[in-house]
């Protein structure tokens, strides 16, 4: 595996732990900005519609650069945006940071992701894709603990500045060890980049990820009150479990990076399944806790690690480009807000437990958008999941042998 599929992995981290570090911080920096806790919590949604909206935008603009320039440039405004966000004076300026990281943190994963592809072989992509997801992955399961631990020990503010000095870290370690190649977009223009989504196929393809991301925040999103309120655990446990919880992405992100490549529609399809499974024994049996953290870990081994298959399957129906890597990710953190906004409102409505019921819906929907693909295969009909991926910057061999 290149090196600078690692390297990639951890820039990843930073963008993610600098996504999350609201989360474990609300109260602080609310007492710290004057404001609500309530209102703290919009700068998590600000985030995330930032990057679901901006991300694509900011990628078309650094498309012409070579891939390094553009990983470069995107550090270069995340950092400005978490610099900005340790000197806030009030709430607006906040939430002006806010924006402008998560539109750099959405850049930059399809950047990293397209460049991934263009550094290694056909054969290895979806081992190579789980390694750079890894960064998403240890970025819930250390990220968010250690930016808390340090905010709640020397200030809310240092949080921020601890991130911006990972950030420098990893962008000195990406101009070391990313090599200097062709530019992102060479070999295709920027509209035969936007032409392939014309091709219907990939608008479903992309609501596949929708649903499955949704499924699991719905479910992710709630996991505290569930387990205090619903399920009897102490709060001084949560903090353990959810970490137990995030060993498991870990793990069952990495078993289906060895899986992507050659069964990807079955992985997802059995990911589905098991998920929706997982989901609805979470909804019957979170009063029992053994039962309850057994389907808790369930979904973190088969909820967000189907990333490495379902770019893979977005990648083959479209192509490996910056842009649909982004517009990709644009749909996951859709199905992010989706999972938490509707999980909301199931909550006030029916309890806890609706948020569980609704995740199981949204997976066997995720499901019923697989069911055309899996009707082709069946029938022999050769279909996009079988293709490699296609590249707009790799033609020819691959760059591998360049690093």
């Amino acid at each position: 595996m290149p090196r600078a599929v690692y390297i990639l992995a951890l820039g990843i981290f930073a963008m993610v732990t600098s996504e999350f570090v609201v989360a474990g911080l609300m109260p602080q920096m609310a007492e710290g900005l004057h404001v609500t806790v309530p209102q703290i919590g919009y700068l998590i949604t600000a985030f995330a519609v930032a990057m679901a909206a901006g991300g694509p935008f900011l990628t078309m603009t650094v498309a012409k650069l070579a891939p390094r320039t553009a990983l470069m440039t995107l550090f270069a405004v995340f950092l400005a945006g978490n610099v900005i966000a340790a000197t806030a004076p009030g709430y607006a300026v906040m939430t002006a940071a806010r924006i402008i990281t998560g539109v750099a943190s959405q850049a930059f994963f399809g950047v990293a992701v397209s460049l991934c592809v263009q550094l290694t072989r056909p054969e290895v992509r979806g081992r190579a894709i789980a390694v750079v997801m890894n960064g998403l992955m240890l970025g819930t399961l250390l990220g968010l603990p250690l930016s808390t631990l340090v905010g709640e020990r020397f200030g809310w503010r240092a949080a921020f500045w601890a991130i911006s000095a990972l950030a420098l870290v990893a962008a000195a370690v990406t101009l070391a060890g990313i090599p200097p190649l062709e530019r992102a977009g060479s070999g295709g223009s920027l509209r035969e980049e936007l032409g392939v989504f014309r091709n219907p196929k990939l608008w479903l393809v992309l609501s596949t990820s929708t649903l499955i991301i949704g499924a699991t925040f719905s479910a992710f999103s709630y996991l505290n009150p569930i387990l205090t309120e619903v399920t009897g655990f102490s709060t001084g446990t949560v903090p353990a479990l959810l970490i137990a919880y995030g060993a498991a992405t870990v793990v069952g992100n990495t078993v289906v990076g060895r899986l992507a490549d050659r069964r990807t529609v079955a992985v997802l399809a059995v990911g589905l399944l098991l998920n929706a499974l997982f989901l609805t024994g979470f909804a019957l049996l979170a009063d029992a806790p053994v039962s309850a953290v057994v389907c808790m870990l369930g979904i973190g081994l088969v909820g967000v690690t189907m990333n490495p298959a379902m770019v893979t399957r977005v990648q083959r129906t479209g192509n490996a480009g910056p842009l649909v890597n982004t517009v990709h990710s644009s749909f996951i953190t859709l199905g992010v807000i989706l999972g938490s906004s509707l999980g909301a409102v199931a909550i006030d409505a029916w309890g806890l437990r609706a948020a569980l019921w609704l995740g199981a819906g949204m997976a066997v929907l995720g499901l019923t958008t697989l069911l055309p693909e899996i009707t082709l295969r069946r029938s022999g009909t050769p279909t996009a999941s079988t293709r490699p991926p296609r590249h707009p910057a790799c033609a020819g061999p691959t760059l591998r042998d360049r690093i």
